[in-house]
């Protein structure tokens, strides 16, 4: 009786959490996502006070401070199925894994490039317009050979800040994850965060610390500039090379 009794207890204070969230859009999107360990000091100038890095010790995000993620928003819906805003955008945004005030396990949102002007600042206040906004993504494909894929991404700010990524890599068998829910904090408003509740097809084409088979055949990235400098001062190291083939969001607010 009593085991009776917590779960529906917990049935229902899960359901009443539930309750309290309010959607704001749906997604889908493919990403390609890099992490990256950078200068610990010039990180922690982007982090709010009461929020602390959380890098992994081991697995394959080890060492990580930062992730850069280039995002297709191939489709962005309200919450009665129509587009929001333009219906679609390109963006990159700088996100590092942290732990909240309360000892959350958590991301925060340190600054993004997004080729919609209407997008900027953005949900986190940090987003800034990119005067250049480039993406070129083509596959190839045919007989027995392997799917060969290549992404070229340009943004650029006024101000300066730059992220740029050029990839050719042999697509793998991406293992499909199981829907989980995340909290984004702002680290310009760090009162302010979205949940994100997602599920995503994710193949890892070269990673250091779990080394599965190196699928990526040529590749260079450029980042700083602007604010940014310090994180990209020719000392960061890229640890993994992720490509979300898809990723279908819903954002929420608590």
């Amino acid at each position: 009786m009593r085991n009776l009794l917590f779960l529906a207890l917990t049935s229902a204070l899960l359901t009443a959490s539930a309750l309290a969230e309010t959607p704001i859009e749906s997604s889908n999107e493919t990403r390609f996502q890099l992490d990256f360990k950078v200068p610990d000091a010039a990180l922690a100038a982007f982090l709010p006070p009461g929020f602390a890095p959380n890098a992994a010790t081991t697995g394959a995000a080890k060492d990580c401070n930062l992730r850069i993620v280039f995002i297709d928003r191939v489709t962005i819906n309200a919450p009665d199925n129509s587009a929001k805003g333009k219906g679609s955008n390109r963006l990159a945004y700088l996100v590092a894994p942290v732990k909240n005030p309360a000892g959350e396990t958590v991301q925060i949102v340190i600054g993004g490039l997004t080729e919609d002007p209407g997008d900027a600042p953005g949900p986190f206040g940090n987003y800034l317009p990119a005067a250049t906004h480039d993406m070129n993504w083509t596959t190839k494909s045919g007989g027995a050979a392997p799917i060969m894929e290549t992404q070229d991404w340009v943004f650029s700010a006024a101000s300066g800040e730059r992220l740029e990524m050029h990839i050719t890599y042999q697509r793998g068998a991406a293992a499909k994850r199981a829907v989980a829910d995340t909290k984004f904090y702002s680290a310009k408003n760090p009162g302010f965060y979205q949940i994100s509740r997602q599920e995503q097809a994710l193949d890892i084409l070269r990673n250091v610390t779990t080394t599965p088979e190196d699928h990526v055949k040529s590749f260079s990235f450029k980042g700083g500039g602007g604010s940014w400098a310090k994180l990209f001062d020719g000392s960061e190291k890229v640890l993994s090379w992720d490509n979300i083939l898809w990723l279908n969001r819903t954002v929420l607010l608590p």
